[in-house]
C-alpha cells in the first residue's frame, strides 16, 4: 500500500474543521449500553478509542475552539482521524459486527483516491479480519468475529476521514472495550504513520498494543515543528503518558538553527508541563535521514546538530529538576534500509521505533501496570 498521504499536502486535500466548543476534554468510555436507534444501530461514542477532541459526530485532533492560532497545514491534518479505531467486547457468540459510516468520496483529482480503503479487525496483537470497501457517503461493512469474547480492535481507514455512526452485532451483541490509561503521542508524518502499510502497523499503534494502552495519535504529517499553541492544546488534554517526537521538520520545511531549536523544545515542554505538572512525558529525538545528518538546512543547521540540541534541552530539563521526563535518542534506532523513501520508516522501521519506545518508556519506570485511566 503507498504511504496514506502523497509527499506534500495540499490545502484541499481534507476538509476544514470548523471552529466548535468542544466539551471539557474527551468523554471517558462509557458503560456499555443496550439503547439502540430505532434500526438497532448502537451510538458508537463508547466504542470509540484514541479520541482527542470532537466536533459534533467527527471526532478531529486539534481543539476546535483554538484552531485560529494553528497554521493552515497543522488544520488540514488535524481533520484526519488518524488512530482512531472501535474497541468492543463481544459476549454470548456474537457472529459478527456491523458498521455503518460515511466517508468523503474523493473526484478524481483526489491524491489519495487510489489508497485503500481498509477496515481491519484485530485481536490482541494480531490481525485476524480486512474487508476492503468504497468511501460513499454512507454505507456499512460486516466483519466476522473470530470465536471468543475479546476485547477486538477495528480500525478503520483513515485517508478520506471517515465517520462511525452506528454499530451492532450480528447473532449477538457488542459492548464497549473496559478503558485503558491514555497515552498522547505528538509528532511529525512519522507519528501519523506514514509509509506504514495499515494504520495499526504504525509505531505509536503498536507500542499502545503492546503495552496495553489507549493511544491518542496527534501526529501531523509535515508539521511538529515545535508551534506553541500545539503544546498548549496538549496541556489541555487527559492524558497518562504523554510522548513528544518531532524535530526532521524543524530541518526542512521550517529551517531552525541549533540555538533555536534548544529553546524550542524548553519552551515547549515548559508549556506543555502547565497541564501535566507530573505527568510521565517522554521525548524521541529524530530518527536518521540520511540527507540531512550532515546537509546545512537555509540557516546553516544539519538535522544532527538540531538533534543535539534537541537531546541537550530534555538533558538540562532533568538535571533541573523534572523526574517525570525521559529521553530516547533516535539516531541509531533505525538504518537507511528500514527507511521506504530516505524519510518515512517502512513496516519493519516502525516496529523497531515501536520496541525501542516501549523498552524506553518501561526503563524509565512510565509503563507501571494499573494506571488509572484519565477522567
Amino acid at each position: 500500500m503507498p504511504p496514506h498521504v502523497p509527499p506534500e499536502p495540499a490545502p484541499a486535500t481534507t476538509p476544514e474543521v470548523k471552529p466548535r466548543t468542544p466539551p471539557a476534554g474527551p468523554p471517558p468510555p462509557g458503560p456499555p449500553s443496550d439503547r439502540a436507534s430505532p434500526g438497532g444501530w448502537l451510538d458508537p461514542g463508547p466504542f470509540l478509542r484514541g479520541v482527542a477532541w470532537r466536533d459534533g459526530a467527527r471526532v478531529v485532533r486539534a481543539d476546535p475552539a483554538d484552531l485560529d492560532r494553528l497554521a493552515w497545514d497543522t488544520r488540514e491534518r488535524a481533520a484526519l482521524p488518524i488512530g482512531v479505531r472501535l474497541e468492543f467486547t463481544a459476549p454470548g457468540g456474537t457472529k459478527a459486527v456491523r458498521i455503518r459510516y460515511r466517508a468523503r468520496v474523493p473526484d478524481a483529482k483526489d491524491a489519495l483516491r487510489d489508497l485503500a480503503h481498509c477496515f481491519s479487525l484485530w485481536h490482541g496483537d494480531r490481525c485476524v479480519r480486512e474487508s476492503f470497501t468504497e468511501p460513499a457517503e454512507e454505507a456499512t461493512v460486516t466483519l466476522e468475529l473470530p470465536s471468543g469474547e475479546g476485547p477486538f480492535t477495528i480500525h478503520p481507514p483513515e485517508s478520506q476521514a471517515p465517520v462511525i455512526l452506528g454499530l451492532r452485532g450480528v447473532g449477538g451483541r457488542v459492548a464497549p472495550a473496559p478503558g485503558r490509561p491514555r497515552w498522547v503521542v505528538h509528532g511529525d508524518s512519522i507519528t501519523e504513520g506514514w509509509w506504514s502499510t495499515r494504520p495499526a502497523h504504525s509505531w505509536p499503534a503498536t507500542t499502545g498494543r503492546a503495552l496495553g494502552l489507549d493511544t491518542v495519535n496527534l501526529g501531523y504529517a509535515g508539521c511538529a515543528r515545535g508551534e506553541l499553541p500545539t503544546a498548549q492544546h496538549l496541556a489541555r488534554l487527559p492524558a497518562e503518558l504523554l510522548t513528544l517526537a518531532f524535530g526532521t521538520n524543524c530541518w526542512s520545511r521550517t529551517p531552525h538553527t541549533a540555538p533555536l531549536m534548544y529553546e524550542t523544545v524548553r519552551v515547549f515542554v515548559t508549556l506543555v508541563r502547565q497541564g501535566h505538572p507530573d505527568t510521565p512525558l517522554l521525548l524521541l529525538s529524530p530518527v536518521l535521514r540520511p540527507e540531512a545528518e550532515s546537509t546545512p538546512n537555509a540557516v546553516g543547521a544539519t538535522l544532527a546538530q538540531l538533534r543535539t540540541a534537541m537531546e541537550s534541552a530534555v538533558r538540562d530539563l532533568m538535571a533541573e529538576g523534572d523526574r517525570r521526563l525521559a529521553l530516547l535518542p533516535g539516531r541509531r534506532l533505525l538504518t537507511a534500509r528500514h527507511l521506504a523513501d530516505g524519510l518515512h520508516p517502512n513496516d519493519s522501521g516502525h516496529a523497531l521505533i515501536a520496541a525501542a519506545v516501549g523498552q524506553a518508556l518501561r526503563t524509565a519506570g512510565f509503563a507501571e501496570p494499573g494506571i488509572s485511566p484519565a477522567a
